[in-house]
């Protein structure tokens, strides 16, 4: 059994019920309403893991939830605060990922990944990306289930990353995605559909 260096160790949630549960309904309400920013529970950032990734991988991950890391993630520090407070076992192949740990540089390449089968399309990795900021990006229209008409969403992604999504996507097969940055969540569920086509973002 793996044990993290004690060293390597700092507080997660100051309440770890009640933290976990806000943050957990965050992430939840993020995908019913996608597009809509959703504030996460306060937590230190660990080395490169932002307040609002830790927060997010505190409240989704325990021993049930392989998880694979991008290199930016790949760390001592963040693999021993995952494994004591989540017991989250890291794995190497993507395929075998529930979540994937990710920042914007590994989001030209979501090849591998697990996105469900047709009578399990709810098995899918779900993405866990980590940003500088929620906006400023191309402004997109969203539409699909939680979405009033459109809503028009400027995350900061470059093309390859949607790209890569529609080549996932096959309804209801998909990869779903969760983007944190300053302390929010942001939801991309795989029934969401961007634009009328890939012309818009390219």
């Amino acid at each position: 059994m793996y044990r993290a260096p004690s060293e390597l160790l700092q507080a997660a949630f100051d309440d770890p019920v009640l933290d976990a549960q806000q943050s957990f309904r965050a992430a939840l309400k993020a995908l019913a309403e996608p597009g809509t920013r959703q504030p996460l529970a306060v937590v230190a950032a660990v080395d490169h893991l932002q307040a609002a990734t830790y927060a997010l991988c505190l409240s989704l991950l325990d021993n049930d939830t392989p998880l694979w890391l991008a290199p930016a993630f790949d760390t001592p520090a963040i693999r021993a605060n995952l494994a004591f407070h989540c017991g989250c076992p890291v794995v190497e192949a993507r395929e075998e990922a529930m979540f994937a740990l990710l920042d914007a540089a590994a989001l030209d390449d979501l090849s591998g990944f697990y996105n469900g089968s047709e009578r399990y399309p709810d098995q899918s990795c779900t993405l866990l990306v980590q940003l500088d900021r929620l906006d400023r990006g191309p402004a997109l229209s969203w539409q699909g289930p939680g979405i009033d008409g459109n809503r028009l969403v400027g995350l900061p992604l470059k093309p390859a990353f949607w790209q890569q999504r529609a080549a996932r996507s096959d309804f209801p097969r998909g990869l779903d995605a969760l983007f944190c940055a300053d302390g929010e969540v942001l939801g991309l569920p795989r029934s969401t559909r961007i634009g009328d086509s890939l012309a818009e973002v390219a």
